[in-house]
């Protein structure tokens, strides 16, 4: 495909995200060109992204097909076991005796192909890191520093002026450079959402016992504390509080943040030491009420932004590059418009209603959770013994998690496009 354009897809965001689709593109042998604001070594850096992510086995599957695999699992630490807990006070330690409780165990979805975990957690850095060294080996075109000026959708092109004076063009134009997006803009996508008056404080730590690769999610009044296993004996801590007590976590002094994070956290993995800086995000909700228009997609969080109460963000924007690829890379080798609404609804059939359904399930149990009423509490509890109790509905519950519910795309069943 070249009808005198500079690229067969221009990405905008050259995020995780996008990264991964101009990859699953350039895989099957399309030109893809990613723009992004930030240059890769400024993304590299420590103080860049200080987040982990808990990566579901289909997208995990999905990056060893294109060639991922060796470089990220290095770095990647087995989640076993979730402990989701509800309680009222501080104190991962009280465990699901002091309140309801939920278990998954890897080894009840044992009838997978080989013995995969529940999931991988992997620090952001070296998820962007291993990224960067595939795009580069794979000779995609990265236009970063630079930023996108303007998106023009015409009916036989995406144009895309760049700040450096350049215009470039394609048949298709994806936006996956975050909930500001130029793309969606000139798209005339609307988006809904609203904050959530929360804020997420991230930070590592050194674990004087070894957490066994399992992940703790412990619901508290103020939102989820979540404890995450990484390699290492560390672990990764979100920790969910009102917006200005996590403004004032974010800086405060080692000794005082040491202090409340021994009172918050317990003694069930020995001391817990911090190590490195602190980071604050801000939570919110956010979807587009499409995914495409003629010459345009949207992928990631330019799509939807959610709570990461259940760990879903970033897989879902992985999910969505993996469907985007396929329908992309199939119009192609029929002959196709990439570009055309007829192609590109596929697209946006495949992902809307999973991106919908976990936005709005991630929204209600916060909101469920995120209270200490006793009539929701005593609901919420029931609900959750009653599904510790059923194993047909925690195995779907960790097959929806780990991304193997509903039509995948070949991807996500590790197979080549």
């Amino acid at each position: 495909m070249n009808g005198g354009f500079d690229a067969d897809v221009i990405v905008c965001g050259a995020g995780m995200t996008g990264v991964t689709l101009g990859l699953a593109l350039a895989s099957a042998g399309l030109r893809p060109l990613l723009i992004d604001r930030a240059g890769f070594e400024a993304q590299l850096a420590p103080t860049f992204d200080g987040r982990a992510s808990a990566i579901a086995f289909s997208n995990i599957r999905q990056w060893r097909a294109l060639g991922l695999g060796e470089a990220l699992l290095a770095h990647a630490q087995p989640i076993q076991q979730i402990l989701v807990t509800d309680g009222r006070t501080p104190g991962a330690a009280a465990g699901p005796a002091y309140g309801a409780f939920l278990r998954f165990e890897a080894a009840e979805i044992d009838d997978r192909d080989g013995a995969e975990p529940l999931g991988y957690m992997l620090e952001n850095r070296r998820i962007r890191a291993a990224l960067v060294e595939a795009v580069q080996a794979a000779g995609v075109t990265v236009l970063a520093p630079v930023r996108v000026e303007q998106v023009t959708l015409g009916a036989r092109a995406a144009q895309v002026a760049l700040s450096d004076g350049r215009t470039l063009s394609a048949p298709l134009v994806v936006g996956a450079e975050g909930k500001v997006s130029v793309v969606r803009r000139a798209a005339g996508i609307e988006a809904a959402g609203w904050g959530y008056g929360q804020s997420g404080v991230v930070a590592t730590i050194a674990l004087e016992r070894d957490h066994g690769g399992v992940a703790h999610e412990y619901f508290l009044p103020s939102g989820p504390f979540a404890i995450l296993p990484l390699t290492g004996q560390r672990a990764s801590l979100v920790w969910t509080e009102t917006a200005r007590r996590g403004e004032a976590l974010a800086g405060a002094g080692d000794e005082a943040f040491q202090a409340y994070l021994l009172r918050r956290f317990g003694g069930f993995l020995g001391r817990a030491e911090p190590t490195g800086p602190r980071f604050v995000y801000p939570l919110s909700l956010h979807v587009a009420a499409d995914l495409v228009a003629p010459r345009a997609a949207l992928a990631g969080d330019a799509a939807h932004v959610i709570h990461p109460i259940a760990g879903q963000g970033l897989n879902l924007g992985l999910k969505d590059a993996a469907a985007l690829a396929e329908v992309v890379v199939d119009a192609a080798r029929l002959g196709e418009d990439i570009g055309a609404p007829s192609v590109l609804e596929r697209y946006a059939r495949w992902r809307r209603l999973d991106n919908v359904a976990l936005a709005l399930a991630t929204d209600g149990f916060n909101r469920l959770f995120s209270t200490d009423n006793a009539l929701v509490r005593a609901a919420r509890d029931a609900g959750m013994a009653l599904v510790n109790r059923l194993g047909p509905a925690r195995r779907f519950f960790m097959r929806e998690a780990g991304g193997a519910v509903g039509d995948l795309p070949r991807l996500l069943r590790g197979e080549a496009l």
